[in-house]
């Protein structure tokens, strides 16, 4: 063999070998970037790569795709797991948490190391922000300085009250008030014909409110909560499927704005929301201007309201007046020293005190959480954030220190049941 051709067949031979080196290292590192893609499948594959890099960037940014009404901003996160299942993470402050530990095992993360302390304290109707993460603490003071809600509180503060006097001045503020067609701009847009004739009044022996809070998993309480006269419950939060914990009776049901608002809750089709008493809210300014808050509530309730009391006219269904929201918050803050989220109470507070209005005895189950406690945030949901037993938009942290001041249930009620017990408005006595 000539001298030239043996050089001729090396070559090939080495660049043979170059191009099964470089083959076999995209293959093994890049196995969606082979060379032999059709054009398509390499655009798709851009797309989708470009897709996931922005996810997680807004991931890491804390940015989010929920929808954020005129006066109320919510944050939700959902990080994809295996099938069709999301954890969903609520992030209330501007500050970007680690969501690793949840991600990596939800059900141990930092909240039974950092939070055990601060649930002992609730017992004992003891708390304060500064023994919260500073996650919660950045975003309790972000809302603080953001104040989109506009109040402006000029009442006293006075930290010390007991339970009688806290029973008192909320009796004597914030009686139960549902809208009517008294006021404008509801007067002339006839809802005289949408509003029932009887008024939210009717009155329970003894009533149970249960909260949707996970910590109510495996508690056993279903024949308990039963057992009442009335149960009033929260939004979305079904029975079927957890009647052994949460039972199955549901005489009440707040829903706020978004439950209307939003079709995914299916407000006119689901049976939660049938055959049963329906008190809708949603936060107006902190002045009560009725007129702008028609024209932009937070979420709009009042057309789906409208057509709902136009297709059940039987079923009653009130919406309850802004007044009575802000005067909520007021009786909070004058009991605290520290200055408190300028956002709405939570409707667990809400639903706590229509209830006082309306039972002679209430129960009040999880609101307080027990030794089960857990930042698994609602009972029928897969999301975790320690905000949802804390507070971040609202002053939940605040609201249950009142109500645990206000109870009558022993430790050992709170710690094994996350059970408190409040007397109804009619059988506290009030000096005149």
């Amino acid at each position: 063999m000539k001298q030239s051709d043996q050089l001729l067949l090396l070559a090939l031979l080495v660049w043979m070998l170059l191009f099964l080196a470089v083959f076999t290292y995209f293959s093994d590192s890049h196995p969606n970037r082979l060379s032999f893609l059709t054009e398509s499948q390499r655009s798709d594959s851009i797309q989708h790569n470009s897709r996931n890099s922005m996810a997680s960037r807004n991931i890491r940014l804390g940015l989010h795709a929920d929808r954020r009404g005129p006066f109320q901003s919510r944050r939700v996160f959902r990080l994809p797991l295996s099938g069709d299942k999301l954890l969903h993470f609520r992030n209330f402050g501007k500050g970007q948490p680690d969501f690793r530990k949840h991600i990596m095992n939800p059900r141990k993360s930092d909240y039974r190391d950092e939070y055990r302390s601060v649930v002992r304290g609730l017992w004992k109707g003891q708390g304060s922000f500064k023994m919260l993460s500073q996650r919660l603490q950045r975003a309790m003071k972000d809302y603080v300085h953001n104040n989109k809600h506009k109040v402006l509180y000029k009442g006293q503060r006075k930290a010390g009250r007991n339970r009688q006097d806290l029973l008192c001045q909320i009796k004597q503020q914030a009686q139960l008030r549902t809208l009517d067609s008294s006021e404008q701009p509801f007067a002339r847009l006839g809802f005289q014909r949408l509003i029932p004739a009887q008024p939210l009044q009717q009155a329970y022996r003894t009533c149970a409110v249960v909260t949707s809070a996970g910590a109510i998993i495996n508690s056993l309480l279903g024949q308990e909560i039963d057992s009442h006269d009335a149960v009033l419950r929260f939004n979305g939060a079904p029975s079927e499927g957890y009647e052994r914990d949460v039972g199955s009776k549901t005489t009440i049901r707040i829903i706020n704005s978004q439950i209307l608002a939003n079709p995914h809750h299916k407000f006119n089709s689901s049976s939660l929301y049938k055959n049963i008493t329906l008190v809708a809210w949603d936060p107006a300014p902190y002045n009560v201007d009725l007129e702008k808050w028609y024209q932009h509530p937070d979420f709009d309730l009042f057309t789906p309201y409208i057509a709902h009391r136009k297709k059940f006219p039987e079923q009653p269904f009130y919406i309850l007046h802004p007044s009575f929201i802000w005067r909520l918050w007021d009786i909070v803050q004058s009991n605290m020293q520290e200055n408190i989220q300028p956002n709405p109470p939570s409707s667990g507070f809400i639903g706590i005190v229509l209830m006082m209005s309306l039972c002679e005895q209430v129960h009040v189950y999880e609101y307080i959480p027990s030794m089960r406690q857990t930042d698994l945030c609602h009972y029928h949901e897969k999301y975790y954030d320690a905000a949802c037993t804390f507070g971040a938009y609202h002053p939940l942290l605040y609201e249950k220190l009142i109500v645990q001041r206000m109870s009558t249930a022993s430790e050992d009620d709170l710690k094994k049941k996350g059970k408190v017990t409040l007397p109804g408005f009619s059988n506290v006595i009030c000096p005149s």
